[in-house]
Parts: C-alpha cells; sequence; structure tokens
C-alpha cells in the first residue's frame, strides 16, 4: 500500500508540472478570437512562401539608421569594425507568438556560453515593423537582460528601430523574408515570418544561420569564435518554424509550433498516465494476493 501511495503521489506530481508546461489557450492567443484552421494536404500556404529565408553567407550587412532602445539615432555599421562578432536576431517587438520564442531560446543558449556581450560581442536585435517604438524596445531589451542576468553585460545588447527602408536594407541583405497580414478586425498588424538568428564577423558579414527557436550553446559558441577569426560557415538544413499558419480557405491563422507543443504534450501525459495505471493495477494485484496468501497461513 505505500508503494502504491507513493506511484499516486509521483503520478499527480508528474500530470501537475506536464500540465502545467502546455500551453494555454490566452498563451497562444493573446488578443482577439483567435481561431485554428483547418489542415489542407501538405502544400505550403501562399502567405508563407514570402517568409523565407535564404541564406546569404558572406554578405556584408549594409550600414543603415535606425534608433536604439534610448531613442538615440544609430547606424547598424556602429557595431562593427572593432573587432568584436555580433549576433543578429530580426524579430517584431508587439509579436504574440514566435518572436518570444526566439529571443527566449538565444538568452538560454547564450547563458551557457562563456563569453560576454560588450566584452566579447554584440546582440543586434532589429524590428522588422516601422511601428515599433524605442519606448518597447526598451521593455524588451530590460525582459531579456534580466534574464540573461550578468551584471555588466547589458550595454552588449541592442534592441532597434527603424523605418521601412531601413528594414528592408536589412531583410534583403540577410535573405529574411516576411509577410505583412493585416487582423480580420483591421485593429492590429502581423507578421508571418520564420525563426533564425544570424552571425556577423567583425566585418560586418554573415558568417552563420542558425534556424528554429532552440539553439545549441556549444555551436553557438563555436561560431561566435569562428566569426570573430572572420570564417564563414556552410549553409544549414533548411527546416523552418514558422510563426503562422495561415488558412485562405477560412481566413483564420494558427500558430504551429503550440500546435505541436501541444499535440506532444498530450500524448506525454497519456502514455504516462497509461503507464503509471497498469502499474497501479499490477500493485494492487500483487497487495490482494500477498493479503490472501497471509490469511490462508494464519489459518494454517
Amino acid at each position: 500500500m505505500k508503494r502504491t501511495t507513493n506511484r499516486l503521489g509521483l503520478l499527480a506530481l508528474t500530470l501537475g508540472l506536464l500540465c502545467s508546461a502546455l500551453p494555454s489557450r490566452s498563451q497562444v492567443s493573446s488578443y482577439g478570437d483567435k481561431q485554428t484552421g483547418s489542415e489542407y494536404g501538405n502544400e505550403l500556404p501562399a502567405v508563407l512562401k514570402g517568409a523565407a529565408i535564404d541564406q546569404h553567407l558572406n554578405t556584408t550587412l549594409p550600414g543603415v539608421p535606425f534608433v536604439d532602445e534610448t531613442g538615440k539615432p544609430v547606424n547598424t555599421a556602429d557595431y562593427f569594425g572593432h573587432g568584436k562578432p555580433a549576433v543578429l536576431a530580426l524579430v517584431y517587438f508587439k509579436c504574440p507568438m514566435l518572436c518570444s520564442e526566439e529571443l527566449d531560446g538565444l538568452v538560454q543558449s547564450l547563458a551557457m556560453v562563456h563569453l560576454d556581450p560588450s566584452k566579447d560581442f554584440n546582440v543586434l536585435v532589429i524590428s522588422i515593423d516601422p511601428t515599433d517604438t524605442p519606448a518597447e524596445a526598451a521593455k524588451k531589451k530590460a525582459l531579456y537582460t534580466r534574464r540573461y542576468a550578468r551584471p555588466g553585460t547589458e550595454a552588449g545588447w541592442h534592441f532597434l528601430t527603424g523605418q521601412q527602408a531601413s528594414i528592408d536594407a536589412v531583410t534583403k541583405a540577410v535573405g529574411f523574408g516576411y509577410v505583412k497580414i493585416p487582423s480580420p478586425d483591421g485593429k492590429t498588424t502581423q507578421f508571418a515570418h520564420a525563426s533564425a538568428i544570424q552571425l556577423l564577423t567583425p566585418e560586418a558579414k554573415i558568417s552563420q544561420y542558425y534556424l528554429g527557436v532552440e539553439y545549441s550553446p556549444k555551436d553557438l559558441m563555436l561560431g561566435l569564435v569562428e566569426s570573430s577569426d572572420h570564417k564563414i560557415g556552410s549553409p544549414v538544413a533548411n527546416i523552418l518554424t514558422y510563426c503562422y499558419h495561415y488558412d485562405p480557405h477560412r481566413n483564420k491563422h494558427s500558430l504551429i509550433v503550440a500546435r505541436v507543443v501541444q499535440f506532444g504534450g498530450m500524448i506525454t501525459v497519456a502514455g504516462l498516465g497509461g503507464f503509471m495505471f497498469l502499474m497501479f493495477r499490477r500493485d494492487l494485484k500483487l497487495g490482494r494476493d500477498h493479503a490472501l496468501t497471509r490469511k490462508d497461513q494464519d489459518h494454517t
């Protein structure tokens, strides 16, 4: 009975942790009444065909004007030419979906890299939304530098906003495709895009792409070291994680990443629940058999 009680406690704890880890509806639908569209085959939705990433290795990032999180006019060229490589992330600060996952993954990976922003490299987070403001950039910087939790490295994180011409120059050089999508209510605008970060050499040449929302600290460390040594990497497998799944038949949007995580979480919970249920039944049967055996022995 003690062993059965322990198993019950373990199941409750396991299910509680797994269920708390599953994305809730509010997390994937932060505004309006977003609904999930149905799948229509394996064809890539037309809206995402413009949201691809072409790997432009050895291409120089152009020097174009932006504004940093303090409201100060800057130029992308200001962050190069000083012997330090850079990590580039193209996101937008009002994004309710994948951009936060991308920046979370970047921060978690950099936290395990034995190099420091400002001292060893720079982090450039550039918004693709011309309506984003320095105030929104400042909030994002405060959030992610706090999560990074290395005091004294804040000067190496740069969250930039700018005009459409500057955004176009950067995204074209990087090969970062995105599509502007007005919401059905006409009140908000979002962007369909893929998730990736790029490394740049001290001369602002693109040296490596990392696709997705999770990045190996070991690979990122090696990439920064090689980028600082002016080495250009090789193309990586073009497996993209998109911010949107757009259903043209129903004019609905959904988040592929959240759906996959939710489905995987449900399978995990079901599998663990089934395994624990079978173990409980076995323990109960063994307990009954043991009790019957003791009664027989006592009568004897």
